[in-house]
């Protein structure tokens, strides 16, 4: 059981019966932490910790897979996450202008969440929309040919 963690008992209880149905599959680690990212949304450092020991395993080879990987979250997402494509296409377009002024906007730089963990931003590389420069995606949903003027109204659709 992750104790140090803030966890539901359902989510300890889900961790727990995925490790057990993994402990036969080979090199489950990746499918391990693939599991807990789902569950938590992120990888809490508890919880690595708790599949390094249920594998028996060095903590330092399940935070090498964690770090390795950038699907894996090493800290907690936001509700809505923003990624600013900053590909050539982009950028020259002004895209790093757009990562500016969200900055500005939501408090946090790239890489970030918002202490309410409304928003997580990130600066992305091409997402295939060269065609859209500049471009954001909120949740996976594509904003294109982008102003600044564009920011308060996107960031304003997706706050509670």
């Amino acid at each position: 059981m992750i104790n140090s963690f803030q966890d539901t008992p359902a989510q300890a209880a889900e961790m727990n019966a995925a490790l057990s149905e993994l402990k036969t599959v080979p090199g489950p680690l990746m499918k391990a932490l693939q599991k807990a990212q789902e569950i938590y949304g992120w990888l809490p450092a508890p919880v690595l910790g708790h599949i390094a020991t249920f594998f028996d395993v060095p903590l330092e080879e399940i935070y090498g897979i964690a770090t390795f990987y950038s699907q894996f979250n090493l800290n907690p997402s936001g509700k809505n996450k923003i990624g600013i494509c900053l590909g050539t296409a982009c950028y020259v377009k002004g895209s790093g202008d757009i990562l500016k002024a969200l900055e500005e906007k939501l408090g946090i730089s790239a890489g970030s969440t918002t202490a309410d963990r409304q928003f997580t931003l990130e600066a992305t590389r091409c997402i295939g929309c060269c065609g859209l420069a500049p471009v954001l995606t909120v949740n996976g949903e594509v904003y294109g040919k982008l102003t600044l003027d564009d920011v308060d109204k996107i960031v304003s659709k997706y706050r509670d």
